[in-house]
């Protein structure tokens, strides 16, 4: 199920997500929404998009701790990704009865997090992948999402970008659908 697609300009972060909940071959078009945005303590905006499981995104949205920034963490963002904020995940998703152990090995679910201009995607082994590229996309519709982003990287209206993924994603895949939503952050202000 679903089409997240993600793109920044190392400031400004966009995420848009479909609206498709799939079981099986039943499909239901949700009016909850895949993607959102959050502000911490400090101020910062970060903006998720999720797939995998409705369950886990409305932990992320309602229920995570958002890890707090230093000047510190801000030097190495990554690593505060791979570190402080993986472990409130897996806290929060174990908590609500997300998470789950097989062979001694915790998973979870993939989703996009934006933050401070850049995108990071949590794998359902909860490793840390930060792209190269200035967006991304997860989900049963990436490929198709991917090279949609790819081809349209000289447009500068990143909204129009991710709808035309979205697009070719519902076109070509059983598990996108209709309507799309979208979060956003601005990443204006210096580090604090």
């Amino acid at each position: 199920m679903t089409c997240i697609a993600a793109v920044t300009d190392g400031r400004r972060i966009v995420i848009g997500g479909d609206s498709a909940g799939v079981d099986n071959l039943s499909l239901t078009v949700r009016n909850d929404k895949k993607v959102f945005q959050r502000i911490d303590e400090a101020g910062n905006e970060w903006v998720f998009g999720f797939t995998t499981s409705f369950r886990m995104g409305q932990l992320i949205q309602y229920e995570l701790a958002l890890p707090v920034m230093n000047e510190k963490t801000r030097e190495d963002v990554h690593a505060f990704m791979v570190t402080k904020f993986v472990h409130n995940l897996r806290k929060c998703l174990t908590d609500g009865g997300w998470s789950e152990t097989k062979s001694v090995r915790e998973s979870a679910g993939t989703f996009i997090v934006g933050l401070l201009g850049r995108l990071f995607i949590i794998q359902s082994d909860y490793q840390v992948a930060e792209p190269r590229d200035a967006f991304t996309a997860v989900g049963c519709g990436h490929d198709l999402a991917k090279g949609s982003l790819y081809t349209s990287r000289v447009m500068r209206n990143p909204v129009n970008r991710i709808k035309i993924a979205l697009l070719a994603s519902e076109r070509f895949s059983g598990g996108v659908r209709a309507p799309f939503t979208f979060a956003e952050s601005n990443t204006l202000k210096p580090p604090i």
